[in-house]
């Protein structure tokens, strides 16, 4: 096992490995709690319970997906990086394919599968780099920054700070519901935590506001802490059973945003974390097509499983940063994935309002993105505002991104950089053309 995952090499050691591997799951679970809620659209509560997904099976999805994704990144690409299902592409699922567009769960999990599928092709044939590599840097900070501010609005919606108002759209909610009032002091206990430095700060944050909701009665006592498993039945192999209803031009969009949030998404973790683990070899990373191979395996199996699109999380850095070297601290991770599953009973304890502040922190984390773009250059700088503005006020991070992608090539030409253009980004450019003509209403 040591040879095998070489500790020796890597200057580790089991009990390293673990402590990274335990840091890394608290830093995660949160995940667990706070998916189930996205994708049963639970902070909207208008939307029928006949068209939602069940919180129970989205748990279980959630805890499988996560322990076989970070196995297969271990085993294979033998690299400290823990999957699960992804922050924004989670809520692009539920607010923007589900509640917008009104494709059922079942055929966005479909879409999910095929985007899978097509993420293993293009991982085997190398076309992945290059279609990475054909879109610019600046556009692809401004997606994370997007997804950013995306994220936080469901966020402020979930804790009741911002409400519907039919003369401005959007306003203040009311600091005198003790609902609204526990969150904000979820939002300011996770604040502090990640102030002092707690690698699970958005974990310990959603403890800290579930035990408050309790005391004060906002949130019900749970009957007993583990329970049974719940049945997964709802949700599994509904993405093969839909598979025949992803053929319309709608559903390309929604699969093309799956493919390109995804593609960035673990891109950017994988060089994060390698780099802090200083696992990079000539500014390139060794074993990088298996690590991307793990990761599209585990979005194909997350969608028959039952939720959206798993990636590598951003969060295995507090492994890291514990000391984990290997890939033997993802099964580790793994481990307690699958353990966690007799704790669906704390389902009912994490209600809206105590993963709305994981939202909103999730998206401050994510618009640190926005330093990386060269606002002096109005040619990037049009379509990077476009794409990231467009996604909250939309309620779609698929309308930003074909914002910013059908203003980039437009922006370049009228500046004399036409050629500068990849030829990918004019096909997307068409794509998009249809996307506004055929399916915005």
């Amino acid at each position: 096992m040591k040879k095998y995952f070489m500790f020796d090499e890597l200057g580790t050691n089991y009990r390293r490995e673990i402590i990274g591997g335990l840091t890394t799951f608290l830093s995660m679970a949160y995940i667990l709690f706070v998916n189930p809620t996205i994708l049963s659209l639970g902070a909207i509560a208008d939307f029928p319970a006949e068209l939602r997904m069940d919180t129970g099976a989205v748990f279980v999805a959630t805890a499988l997906a996560a322990a076989v994704g970070s196995i297969i990144m271990g085993v294979v690409a033998k690299y400290p990086i823990s999957l699960a299902p992804g922050m924004g592409l989670n809520a692009f699922f539920a607010f923007t394919v589900v509640l917008t567009y009104g494709i059922p769960w079942q055929t966005a999990l479909a879409g999910v599968f095929v985007s899978g599928i097509i993420f293993i092709l293009l991982t085997l044939t190398g076309i992945r780099e290059t279609i990475i590599n054909a879109i610019p840097a600046e556009l692809k900070y401004a997606v994370g920054a997007g997804i950013g501010l995306f994220v936080t609005f469901v966020g402020f919606q979930g804790a009741g700070i911002i409400v519907k108002n039919d003369a401005t759209l959007v306003s203040l909610g009311s600091f005198h519901d003790g609902k609204t009032l526990l969150a904000i002091f979820g939002i300011v206990i996770t604040i502090i935590f990640m102030l002092r430095g707690f690698k699970a700060a958005i974990f310990y944050g959603m403890v800290a506001t579930a035990v408050v909701g309790m005391i004060f009665g906002l949130i019900p006592f749970p009957d007993k802490i583990i329970g049974s498993v719940p049945s997964i039945a709802p949700t599994f192999g509904q993405a093969v059973i839909h598979f025949n209803d992803i053929f319309t031009l709608q559903m390309l969009v929604v699969i093309l945003t799956f493919l390109f949030v995804s593609f960035f998404d673990t891109a950017g973790t994988l060089v994060a974390v390698a780099t802090q683990a200083g696992l990079m070899r000539d500014n390139k990373l060794p074993r990088a097509g298996r690590a991307l191979f793990a990761d599209a395996s585990a979005s194909t199996i997350g969608a028959v499983l039952g939720t959206s699109t798993t990636t590598a999380f951003v969060e295995s850095t507090a492994g890291v940063a514990a000391g984990a070297r290997s890939g033997f601290s993802s099964i580790v991770t793994a481990i307690l994935f699958l353990l966690a599953l007799f704790f669906s009973p704390l389902l009912g304890v994490i209600t809206v309002q105590v993963t709305a502040p994981a939202l909103i922190i999730v998206g401050i984390l994510m618009v640190s993105n926005l330093k990386n773009i060269d606002w002096n250059r109005l040619e990037i700088a049009v379509p990077a505002f476009f794409t990231i503005i467009m996604m909250p006020l939309s309620y779609s991070i698929a309308t930003g991104i074909a914002c910013g992608f059908l203003f980039y090539p437009i922006t370049m030409l009228l500046k004399g950089k036409a050629k500068e253009v990849h030829p990918i980004m004019y096909g997307l450019f068409v794509i998009f053309i249809l996307y506004f003509v055929f399916i915005t209403h």
